[in-house]
C-alpha cells in the first residue's frame, strides 16, 4: 500500500520535518519513503510518500495528523491514496546524510576560518602579553633599582644624623666648660674686687702721710 501525504501551514520548511517523519517511517517499518519541501500559494508544503502493509500506513497517517517537530505551525494534513515509485526508506537516508553534510559542509568550513582566526588573536594576545610581562620585570627592575637607592639615601641620612648628634654632644660639652671658665671669671673677678678694697685703706693713709709731711717742710 502506498500514501501520499500532504502538510501545509506558514512554517513547516527549516524545521526538520522531513527528518522526523521519516525517522516514524523507520521506526514503524516503512519500506518506502521520499520526503520534498514545495511551496504552496499561500503556505510552505511538504510533500511525504510512504509505502508498507496496511497497518503501517494506518498508523503513518494517524501520526502525520497527530504530531509535528517543536516549531512547526501546521494549518492542514491532507493524505490519498498513491501508484507513483517510491523510494527505497534507506536509500532516502542516505540522500538525507548526504544533503545535511552538504549543509554542514559551509559551516564546517566557516567553524575552520573562525579557528584560524581565533588561533591569530591569539598569538596577538600572547604576544601583547609577553610584551606586558616584559614591561612589567623593567618596571619591577627600576623599582628595585629605587629601593636601593632609598637605602642608600636613608643610610646616608643616619650617618648624618649621627654626625649630627656628635657634633651636638661636643657642642654641649664645649658650652659646659664655656659656662666653667665663666664660673672661673667671675669668682676671679670678685676675688680682685676684694683685694682692691683691701688696698684702698693703705693708699689713703699714705696720702695723708704725704699731705702731713708736706705741711711740716718735710721731704
Amino acid at each position: 500500500m502506498k500514501l501520499k501525504v500532504k502538510i501545509t501551514g506558514p512554517k513547516v520548511h527549516d524545521v526538520g520535518y522531513r527528518y522526523f517523519l521519516m525517522s516514524n517511517a523507520i521506526d514503524l517499518g516503512l519500506k518506502g519513503f521520499h520526503a520534498r519541501n514545495r511551496m504552496g500559494e499561500k503556505d510552505q508544503q511538504v510533500i511525504a510518500l510512504v509505502e508498507g502493509d496496511e497497518e503501517a500506513i494506518a498508523d503513518f497517517r494517524a501520526l502525520a495528523e497527530a504530531r509535528k517537530p517543536e516549531h512547526a505551525e501546521v494549518s492542514d494534513v491532507e493524505s490519498d491514496n498513491y501508484q507513483g515509485d517510491i523510494m527505497r526508506t534507506g536509500e532516502y537516508a542516505q540522500v538525507c546524510s548526504a544533503l545535511q553534510l552538504n549543509k554542514a559542509i559551509p559551516l564546517l568550513l566557516d567553524i575552520r576560518n573562525d579557528l584560524f582566526e581565533m588561533k591569530g588573536d591569539i598569538k596577538a594576545v600572547r604576544k601583547t602579553t609577553d610584551e606586558t610581562l616584559c614591561e612589567i620585570k623593567a618596571v619591577r627592575k627600576t623599582t628595585d633599582e629605587t629601593l636601593c637607592e632609598i637605602k642608600a639615601v636613608r643610610k646616608t641620612t643616619d650617618e648624618t644624623l649621627c654626625e649630627i648628634k656628635a657634633v651636638r654632644k661636643t657642642t654641649d660639652e664645649t658650652l659646659c666648660e664655656i659656662k666653667a671658665v665663666r664660673k672661673t671669671t667671675d669668682e676671679t673677678l670678685c676675688e680682685i674686687k676684694g683685694m682692691r678694697e683691701d688696698v684702698q685703706p693703705g693708699y689713703a693713709l699714705q696720702a695723708d702721710v704725704r699731705a702731713m709731711k708736706g705741711r711740716l717742710g718735710m721731704q
